[in-house]
């Protein structure tokens, strides 16, 4: 079905639920955005700290609401159910928008307690979960699995940033329920591809929360690898521990790698464009869990080669050789070899850049992400 064919939905209000308002901000407004194209009112419920303007810029209401993030309890944790059913039943809305694991649990509980049939599930990976293949892991994806196919109804949707999340739910990738987004949508304009800067040394980059799960570590040891093989490699880290993630890396850890030859944590950075015209090559050794890295569409977006592991949601952006290397998760050894290498292929460096810059064009952008949203609002609402 065609835009163009269906009804307009102008007015019909859509209700957002997610844990935290930097997370909506820093990757879910241009849903915002796409829904105010078409006219329909928005609300977004979360716990408000700082970014209830950038939010509410886009025309969208704010409604705060705490928040515990470290339980997955669907009924004491995440967003408090009772209040935000009251929410949905004051705001009347025709369709809720919930946000990663926590907000669907929540949402999709205080939709059914209201009766709101219309619900979108968005899952941007799956954290520490997916992050994990051992035997405990797979039980807490089972449980998961069944408590939010537990929430749908007839008129859920899912949403997903890579074809093998769904998977992990029971869903086909490919079918009508089901639509992949390409990640949080960049703006190409915004993110322009600068020249690379004079080497040697080849200069890397993570920038990521300081998680555990996202590989800093390895990356580290990866470089102290590439360094004693006589490799002209430096490692910069841009990015903050997040004090209420238990897999935080401690400030502590992150000064005393700081310290060490060729490796600097640099804190958290405003200017990622400003980072990449600094940086010959992106690194992202995740450990899994992700949906789609914002950090590397926005690293592709500057025209930077990237260098990450074979895991879902940074192999759905980079193929092998192309816009970069993939390597084994958790392999040190590995990733300082592709360094290596790296660092004596300035033009393979520069090839795989265009590639990333190309790539990001084709299906990435912001604009890709609203119509692909708006034509899911539409087809929803007019059903």
């Amino acid at each position: 079905m065609s835009s163009l064919s269906l009804p307009d939905v102008q007015g019909r209000k859509l209700v957002f639920v997610i844990t935290e308002d930097w997370f909506f901000a820093s990757h879910f407004l241009p849903m915002a955005r796409a829904a105010r194209e078409l006219g329909l009112d928005v609300t977004v419920v979360t716990r408000v700290r700082s970014h209830r303007e950038v939010i509410e810029a886009t025309g969208a209401k704010v409604i705060p609401l705490e928040a515990e993030r470290r339980s997955l309890n669907p009924i004491t944790a995440g967003l408090k159910t009772g209040d935000l059913a009251a929410i949905l039943r004051s705001e009347k809305a025709d369709l809720v928008h919930c946000i990663a694991l926590r907000g669907i649990l929540t949402g999709g509980f205080a939709a059914s307690m209201v009766g709101v049939k219309r619900r979108i599930y968005a899952l941007t990976g799956l954290g520490f979960l997916g992050a994990r293949t051992d035997r405990v892991a797979r039980l807490a994806q089972k449980a998961v699995r069944l408590l939010v196919r537990g929430l749908e109804t007839g008129q859920t949707r899912y949403v997903f940033e890579n074809t093998d999340d769904p998977k992990l739910l029971g869903l086909d990738p490919a079918g009508e329920r089901v639509t992949i987004l390409g990640g949080a949508g960049i703006d190409p304009d915004r993110l322009q591809p600068a020249p690379l800067p004079p080497r040697p040394p080849l200069k890397v980059a993570v920038v990521a929360r300081m998680l555990w799960s996202k590989g800093v570590d390895v990356a580290v040891e990866a470089v102290r690898q590439a360094r004693a093989q006589g490799a002209s490699v430096e490692l910069s880290l841009y990015g903050a521990p997040d004090p209420s993630n238990p897999k935080a890396i401690p400030e502590e850890t992150l000064k005393a790698w700081s310290a060490e030859p060729g490796i600097s944590w640099h804190g958290t950075t405003r200017d990622v464009a400003a980072v990449w015209r600094e940086h010959h090559v992106a690194c992202l050794p995740s450990r899994g869990g992700e949906g789609l890295p914002r950090t590397l569409l926005e690293a592709a977006a500057c025209g930077r080669a990237i260098v990450t592991t074979d895991v879902p949601g940074c192999r759905t952006l980079v193929r092998d050789g192309v816009e970069g290397r993939l390597v084994p998760a958790d392999d040190a050894a590995s990733l300082a070899d592709v360094l290596v290498a790296l660092s004596k292929q300035p033009d393979e460096v520069a090839r795989m850049g265009e590639a990333a810059r190309a790539r990001v064009l084709n299906g990435f952008t912001e604009r890709d992400v609203i119509e692909s949203v708006k034509q899911l609002y539409r087809s929803m609402l007019a059903s």
